[in-house]
C-alpha cells in the first residue's frame, strides 16, 4: 500500500512515517519510480513503535530493540530474555523522572500552600515584587492602535 493508505490505516502521519523511516525504524519497499510500498508487516511495526513510544523509549532505543521483539497481534514481547537489562534500565530511567516530576509537584505545593488565601494580600508587596502593575503603570494607547 502506497504512503497516504498507509497513514490512514496506521493513523499515523505520513511526515512521522518518513521521521520513522529515517530513524531506521521503518523499511519500506521501495519502487522504481521512488513510491513507498508499505506491507501488513509494516503495520505491525508502526504498532510496535507507537507502543514502544508510548512506554517511554526513545526512538534511539526502539530502534535498537525492535529487532529482537515478537508482535502476537495484541502486545510486544522480547523474543529472548537477553533483552531484559535493557528494558529494565529505560524502566529505571522512567522512574527517575517520575520521581523528579514528583518531587517538582511537591515544591510547588509547598509554594501554594505557603500563600496566603486572596484578600489578605499587600498589594504595594505585589507591585513591588512585580507580580501586579499599578494603575498608573498602564500604557495608555490612542483608540484603533493595534500592537
Amino acid at each position: 500500500m502506497r504512503m497516504g493508505d498507509f497513514s490512514r490505516r496506521t493513523g499515523v502521519s505520513q511526515r512521522l512515517l518518513r521521521y520513522y523511516e529515517e530513524q531506521g525504524l521503518l523499511k519500506p519497499l521501495r519502487q522504481p519510480s521512488g513510491y513507498r510500498e508499505f506491507t501488513e508487516g509494516d503495520v505491525a511495526t508502526v504498532r510496535g513503535i507507537r507502543m514502544l513510544l508510548g512506554a517511554g523509549l526513545s526512538t534511539a532505543t526502539i530502534a535498537e530493540l525492535m529487532p529482537c521483539m515478537v508482535d502476537d497481534g495484541q502486545t510486544l514481547a522480547p523474543a529472548c530474555s537477553g533483552m531484559l537489562p535493557d528494558l529494565n534500565r529505560e524502566r529505571e530511567r522512567i522512574n527517575e523522572a517520575v520521581a523528579g516530576l514528583l518531587a517538582a509537584r511537591d515544591a510547588l505545593d509547598a509554594v501554594i500552600a505557603a500563600t496566603a488565601p486572596a484578600g489578605g494580600d499587600d498589594p504595594e508587596a505585589c507591585y513591588a515584587a512585580g507580580a501586579a502593575k499599578r494603575p498608573s503603570d498602564a500604557v495608555v494607547l490612542p483608540l484603533g492602535t493595534h500592537i
